[in-house]
């Protein structure tokens, strides 16, 4: 730096008649008659203009220096820090019992062909994840205010009795309710299907999917239902329930 400065101030006694002067300055000395100087200010000047440059110069570094560390912890498996994204949720189906279909009145009210509260969800394996909504006992509660498009896929699987005759089941319902400050839920998506299967058949299998978008509070509760907990619980690609913010 006084390198440059000495270059840039050969041939000019003006400019170094002004660093001695300001070298001669006791601290805390008015600079104001210095600096009305012109070789004063043209110095100044000179020194602005490289320290202008020096600062660029750092930056730029440090800009490259962030890069490459966020570069080499992604390829390394390391993932950088995630801020908070917007409300999502995927659950898949666990094991439940026709027992638990007690427990159904802790969700209210429900229609008799739904009446079959789905009271266990996985939230966090490798098929689900919850963010930014929270989950207990079979209900998704929404935390911030907004459109949702919710939406649930019941794979049923209706086994035959020992004397080869399928149970009479006439129709396969799923419905999605939601749960508000009122006591009772209300009925938000309903899915029928009627099948008839033939005889021979083990298993009659059918798939059941559903989704919309609604308008929620922060508070907000939902839940599925079904006609009948005869599902396919192996698979958890097959059964499943979520819901997400959009921003419309």
């Amino acid at each position: 730096f006084a390198f440059q400065l000495k270059v840039q101030s050969q041939g000019s006694s003006e400019e170094l008649r002004c660093l001695q002067l300001i070298n001669q300055q006791q601290e805390g000395s008015n600079l104001k008659e210095l600096i009305s100087n012109q070789s004063c200010l043209k110095l100044a000047n000179t020194i602005k203009a490289y320290v202008a440059m020096v600062t660029e110069n750092v930056i730029r570094r440090s800009v490259v220096k962030e890069a490459r560390r966020t570069y080499f912890n992604t390829s390394e498996g390391q993932i950088p820090p995630k801020t908070p994204g917007k409300p999502s949720a995927h659950l898949t189906l666990r094991p439940q019992s026709l027992a638990q279909d007690g427990s159904s009145k802790h969700f209210g009210n429900l229609s008799q062909s739904c009446r079959h509260a789905i009271a266990r969800w996985e939230d966090s394996t490798i098929h689900s994840h919850l963010q930014n909504i929270t989950y207990r006992d079979g209900r998704l509660r929404v935390s911030q205010a907004g459109k949702y498009y919710v939406y649930s896929q019941i794979y049923f699987r209706y086994p035959s009795d020992g004397a080869s005759t399928r149970v009479s089941v006439p129709q396969l319902v799923q419905c999605i309710n939601w749960k508000t400050s009122y006591s009772q839920p209300i009925l938000l998506l309903k899915g029928v299907g009627t099948k008839c299967w033939a005889p021979e058949a083990d298993y009659g299998l059918h798939a059941l999917y559903q989704g919309g978008l609604f308008e929620l509070k922060a508070g907000d509760e939902l839940f599925v239902s079904v006609s009948s907990l005869a599902i396919d619980y192996n698979d958890a690609a097959a059964s499943y329930f979520g819901a997400f913010r959009l921003d419309l």
